[in-house]
Formats: C-alpha cells, sequence, structure tokens
C-alpha cells in the first residue's frame, strides 16, 4: 500500500511538470525523462524482503594444543537475518515511442543481506563439551559465514526470486496504467529480460487492455 502511494505522488508530480511547461516538444522530452527516472525508482522501491532464522556450525580441527593433548574448536550459532531480493535498477533500461514501451529488465537477485546484531548474544553460540577456547576472530568468522549462508540459501530459491521479478513489474504496469489514463492513452508494453552474461532473450509482449 506505501509504495502505490509513492508511485501515486509520482504521477500527480509528473502531470505538473507536463501542465507547466508551454512547449509541447519540451514538455514531451521532460516528462519522458522524468518518467524513466520515476521507473527506475520504482524497480528500487519494488524489494522483497525474506527473514530468516537459522544455525551455522563452525568447526576448526586441531585449533589448539600439541601432539596428543589437541583440541577442536567447535561452535553453533544461532543467527537471524534479512535478505533483501529485487531487480538491480541501474540496469533497467526503458523505451518510450508514442503507445509503446519497451522495458528490459534484468533477472532478480540478492542485492542486500544483513544480520540482525540483536539475534546474536551469549545464548547464540552453542560450544560443543571439550572444544577449544572460542576467540573473538573465530566469532567474526561465524557471523561472515552466517551471512554467506543466508545469500546462498536466497539465491538457490527459484520460487522467492520469481515472486521478487514479478513484484517489480506488477508496480511497473501499474504506473504506465495510471499514466495511460491520466492522459488518455492506451499503451503497449514490451518486457525484454536480461541473463546473467547480459544478453537479451526473447521478448514478450503485452498490451494494456486499460485506456
Amino acid at each position: 500500500m506505501k509504495i502505490r502511494k509513492i508511485i501515486a505522488l509520482f504521477l500527480v508530480l509528473l502531470l505538473s511538470f507536463t501542465l507547466v511547461s508551454c512547449d509541447k516538444t519540451e514538455s514531451k522530452l521532460m516528462t519522458m525523462k522524468l518518467q524513466v527516472s520515476q521507473m527506475k525508482a520504482i524497480c528500487e522501491l519494488a524489494t522483497l524482503e525474506v527473514y530468516y532464522h537459522n544455525v551455522a556450525k563452525y568447526k576448526m580441527e586441531d585449533a589448539e594444543g600439541i601432539l596428543f593433548w589437541k583440541k577442536d574448536r567447535h561452535f553453533w550459532i544461532e543467527y537471524s537475518g534479512i535478505v533483501k531480493l529485487g531487480i538491480d535498477a541501474s540496469l533497467v533500461a526503458i523505451e518510450v515511442k508514442d503507445d509503446a514501451v519497451a522495458i528490459t529488465v534484468p533477472k532478480a537477485r540478492v542485492l542486500d543481506k544483513k544480520v540482525d546484531p540483536q539475534s546474536l548474544n551469549k545464548e547464540s553460540f552453542i560450544v560443543e563439551k571439550d572444544s577449544a577456547k572460542i576467540r573473538g576472530e573465530d566469532e567474526t568468522k561465524a557471523f561472515e559465514e552466517a551471512q554467506e549462508n543466508m545469500v546462498l540459501a536466497a539465491s538457490k530459491d527459484t520460487a522467492l526470486l520469481a515472486s521478487a521479478q514479478q513484484r517489480a513489474q506488477i508496480l511497473l504496469e501499474e504506473y504506465i496504467k495510471n499514466i495511460g489514463k491520466a492522459v488518455g492513452k492506451e499503451y503497449s508494453i514490451e518486457w525484454k529480460y536480461l541473463d546473467t552474461d547480459g544478453d537479451t532473450s526473447k521478448n514478450i509482449d503485452k498490451e494494456s487492455n486499460e485506456s
């Protein structure tokens, strides 16, 4: 709901700029420029945040002692964190020609990750009996591995990535339809998808049925 209100605000600002200008050609160019920048802003807002709660294992063999008195450093860390999924707005390309809008978008991916520091405390670390002493650097390494594990899990979740991709496209479509209603146009939308190598895949056409 919050994102849709922001999109509505974008629309009001866009129309304000259009009405102020008396030069139709200049107004059209300005509107197009504003529309592209605003659509990219929508992509930045259209992210999906996923909450993770997990237990990571840390083990270092023969971490302490000599000969037959060596000990492994072995403990578990329980943590919570958030991974943000979405499309990279900097890679989004938008072309507007008359009533046709062509949008090139990359595949959704992990944009950010963060382990909740409040979820890490003394109770978060479970040390195995007879383990070597746990050092601060071991906790730091375990923390880094926990973040990597979150990113890896999210990167492999194709359902979540597809949901993040769809979320961005739906919001962009709604924005374009609202613009069309305001100016009395029926826009057709053509989607183009970038693969991991930056190549454009087969186009998928979709037309707006609302005027």
